[in-house]
């Protein structure tokens, strides 16, 4: 930030931030101090923590709180509640009910795939959505379980228990608040869409065929992708057929039923359609159980159900630090070591979720990462005082809240009352879902998680991405979801330093001025891995050509340079002198420019901007 003051009584200032916009105040009484409202990136007014900034006539800067500013940045319920209004409570009812209908079916779904009792679905479902209300900053965005969350912590599940998840809730909560608070938000660029395109669909794979078995009434578990195929194979001869078919009539059902011709504007029965459609997990879901019920209150058992459910509130009250599972406790230090690289990814990839999903919903508006970071660990670390396996923002429910036309986070308000409600009412009725029902909605979401397309663009338009994306996807099917992201961000890192250390290079003879030179172009800024390239690429070049053409390095798209290739440029200097060779850098920048001449002074000669070439090579310019 560069602040410049014009010398008069009344001056004013201008202060520059990249990427900032900036609003200027000038103040008006007789001690002239002025105050500097500057709006620029999150982290710059989270440094200051504010973002009014008082100039005093001496020169010295301070900084004044805007309390009033800060906390309606950090508790976004304080600026959208007093211009709440009934005909937004309308919508938010209206969306928050909907959305209702589909976190409950879907929370139980998820449950189970963590490998918890079908309850904990529930727990994980209302919390996030109160927490929400306050601290999120956008209006769209629903916190709950989710199919990839799910899959994150069932083998730990499998390993210590239930009571793991609701641990792994809290730590995860407390990763991503600091994070938030530390403003490192950041860190999610270095995750490209290809590694997170090829992470989502080997999920979604995953999930899928671990639902595979119990679509068809084959009983028992898999444990990754491999096994979840294998033990399909094995089994084959073991498919129930009421469970198959029961199954494969709610896929059926649920696919009809999401491409229903209904608009939300449109006429009285188009409305209808469209809410039907949006409600087709709930639909579903209550058919299954009803066919459920009939049949067994006469004493027929065809397909498998999901059993008791656990009643009642859950209990408030603090995680686990200490579980005990079978004949074995686990301490603390113990849970911590059973998770290991889990205490990173999984916050990271709730983060990348949640972020993604509120990116894709905000339609232009700012959205601050870091503020999502800080709402989103606080749902975690309350929710693990009900229960609440990990969470983070669901596409499925977000979009559906969307569609519903929810206008505030109070949406979320009346799905989490809606939970809460069938929690201690409800669900006695739902040990008669039907498992194969439950395995077809898990199937049909993943179905419409996949981005298969993905391929398509990336072929089209950068082909070398297609490498991370299938290292990625590959190594999730066949080793599971945490190396499979470390294995792809790798690949990453390495094209990055390969093409950091290979520029493009446009090397050339050209005609400039009647005078025929070798023309040199780097495409992009150089550091040190790139030194030594550029300069066995020209010295290759100059062996290859007979004669003694003048060599020109044109710097328009260099912006920066380091030490390194400030040596090896004054290194091509001296090699070309002994072979008799002229070098001039042409139309470098000043920063470029500046660090080559600060290595060693003797290169200012060599450094032009005006001038035609033959004036330059013959010694007839100065200097620029």
């Amino acid at each position: 930030m560069s602040i410049k003051k014009k010398k008069k009584r009344n001056c004013s200032f201008h202060v520059d931030s990249t990427c900032a916009l900036r609003k200027v105040i000038v103040g008006e009484n007789n001690y002239s101090h002025f105050y500097f409202v500057v709006k620029t990136d999150t982290s710059f007014s989270e440094r200051c923590s504010s973002n009014v900034m008082t100039l005093w006539p001496t020169g010295t800067l301070s900084w004044s709180c805007d309390l009033k500013g800060l906390l309606q940045r950090r508790i976004p319920i304080l600026a959208w509640l007093p211009l709440y209004s009934w005909s937004k409570l309308l919508h938010d009812t209206l969306a928050g009910l909907t959305v209702g209908l589909t976190a409950i079916p879907q929370g139980i779904a998820y449950a189970i795939v963590a490998g918890l009792p079908a309850q904990y679905g529930l727990y994980s479902s209302f919390m996030g959505c109160f927490v929400y209300l306050v601290f999120g900053s956008s209006k769209d965005i629903t916190v709950g379980p989710t199919a990839i969350m799910a899959l994150l912590v069932q083998k730990h599940v499998m390993t210590v228990g239930a009571d793991l998840a609701v641990l792994v809730s809290f730590l995860s909560g407390v990763v991503i608040t600091i994070m938030g608070v530390l403003h490192l938000g950041f860190l999610v660029d270095f995750i490209s869409m290809p590694v997170i395109c090829g992470f989502s669909n080997a999920a979604a794979i995953i999930i899928a065929t671990s639902q595979l078995g119990t679509l068809l009434g084959i009983k028992g578990r898999s444990d990754s992708f491999i096994d979840a195929i294998r033990k399909v194979i094995e089994h084959i001869t073991e498919t129930q057929l009421w469970d198959m078919v029961l199954g494969v009539c709610s896929m059926v059902a649920l696919v009809l039923l999401k491409n229903l011709p209904g608009k939300k504007l449109g006429t009285p029965f188009e409305r209808l359609m469209w809410v039907i459609s949006l409600a087709r997990n709930a639909i579903v879901v209550m058919i299954g159980i009803l066919i459920a019920y009939v049949l067994y209150d006469h004493g027929i058992q065809p397909f498998q159900i999901t059993g008791n459910i656990t009643e009642g509130l859950p209990p408030f009250s603090l995680p686990p630090f200490t579980i005990v599972h079978g004949n074995r406790t686990y301490g603390f230090v113990e849970l911590i070591s059973e998770l290991g690289s889990s205490l990173l990814s999984i916050p990271l990839i709730a983060i990348l979720e949640s972020v993604a999903i509120a990116k894709a919903f905000a339609k232009g508006k700012t959205l601050d990462a870091n503020q999502e970071m800080l709402a989103l660990g606080l749902c975690n670390v309350f929710g693990s005082f009900v229960r609440s396996m990990p969470t983070t923002g669901s596409f499925t429910r977000t979009a559906v809240n969307n569609a519903s036309g929810v206008k505030t986070p109070m949406g979320g308000v009346i799905t989490g009352s809606l939970v809460l409600l069938t929690c201690g009412l409800l669900t006695s009725t739902f040990k008669f879902i039907p498992k194969p029902t439950l395995a077809a909605v898990i199937m049909i979401a993943m179905f419409y998680m996949l981005e298969v397309r993905v391929f398509v663009v990336l072929w089209r338009t950068k082909k070398i991405d297609l490498v991370p994306l299938t290292v990625t996807l590959l190594c999730c099917l066949a080793i599971g979801l945490e190396y499979g992201m470390i294995a792809g961000i790798a690949v990453n890192l390495i094209l990055l330093l390969y093409f950091a250390a290979r520029p493009g290079l446009l090397i050339e003879e050209r005609i400039v001025n009647g005078l025929t030179v070798l023309f040199v172009s780097p495409k992009q800024s150089l550091s040190f891995p790139a030194a030594e390239y550029l300069r066995e690429r020209v010295m290759s070049w100059c062996d290859k050509k007979p004669g003694k053409l003048p060599v020109v390095i044109e710097g328009r798209h260099v912006l920066r340079i380091d030490a390194t290739v400030a040596k090896n440029l004054a290194l091509l200097l001296s090699d070309l002198a002994l072979r008799d060779q002229k070098l001039i850098f042409w139309n470098w920048c000043e920063d470029a420019r500046r660090t080559l001449i600060s290595y060693d002074p003797s290169l200012a000669i060599y450094c032009r901007s005006s001038g035609s070439l033959v004036q330059i090579f013959s010694g007839e310019t100065e200097v620029c």
